[in-house]
C-alpha cells in the first residue's frame, strides 16, 4: 500500500513540474515579441552544448530563457548596442542533428562579454536582423519626429 502511495505522490509531483514548465513558457510568451531559440552554453564538444529557449525582445535586449527551467530570470541577456554579428551559416556536424534544418547558426561578439553562438529558424534571422540595426528614437543616427507646423500670428 505504501508503494502505490509513493507512486501516487510522483505521478502528482511529476505532473505538477511539467505544469509549472509550460505555465512558466506561456507566461513569457504572454506579451508578443518573443521567438524559438538555441543558445550554445557548453563548447567542449564540437557541435554539441545547446540550449533550447524562448528569446523576448524587451528594448534594447534579447532575454534567453531556457525552455525547461523555472526561473524567471534570464539564462542569458543580449544587448544590441554591442553585439556584433560575426557570422551566418547552416548547422553542420552534430549540430544537424539537434536541431532543425531550416535553422540559422549566429556567431555574435556581445562587448565584453566575448563570443556567443545563437540558432534559430532562417525566417526568424530576418526579424532579427531588423531589430539589431534598428534604433529607438533619440539614438544617433535615428531620424526624429516630424516638425510640427503652426499657423503665423496673423498681422493686425
Amino acid at each position: 500500500m505504501r508503494i502505490l502511495e509513493f507512486l501516487g505522490i510522483c505521478v502528482v509531483a511529476l505532473l505538477a513540474l511539467l505544469f509549472l514548465l509550460f505555465f512558466r513558457r506561456r507566461l513569457l510568451m504572454v506579451g508578443g515579441g518573443t521567438i524559438r531559440l538555441q543558445v550554445r552554453v557548453n563548447t567542449l564538444v564540437p557541435g554539441r552544448g545547446w540550449a533550447s529557449g524562448v528569446g523576448q525582445f524587451v528594448g534594447d535586449e534579447l532575454r534567453f530563457h531556457r525552455m525547461f527551467s523555472l526561473a524567471f530570470r534570464p539564462k542569458r541577456v543580449l544587448d544590441r548596442t554591442v553585439l556584433v554579428v560575426e557570422e551566418n551559416r547552416a548547422p553542420d556536424g552534430p549540430e544537424r542533428l539537434t536541431m532543425p534544418g531550416h535553422w540559422s547558426v549566429l556567431r555574435c561578439r556581445n562587448g565584453d562579454a566575448g563570443e556567443i553562438e545563437i540558432a534559430m529558424a532562417e525566417s526568424t534571422v530576418t526579424g532579427f536582423f531588423s531589430w539589431l540595426e534598428a534604433a529607438p528614437p533619440g539614438q544617433p543616427g535615428s531620424i526624429g519626429p516630424r516638425p510640427t507646423i503652426r499657423p503665423r500670428p496673423a498681422d493686425h
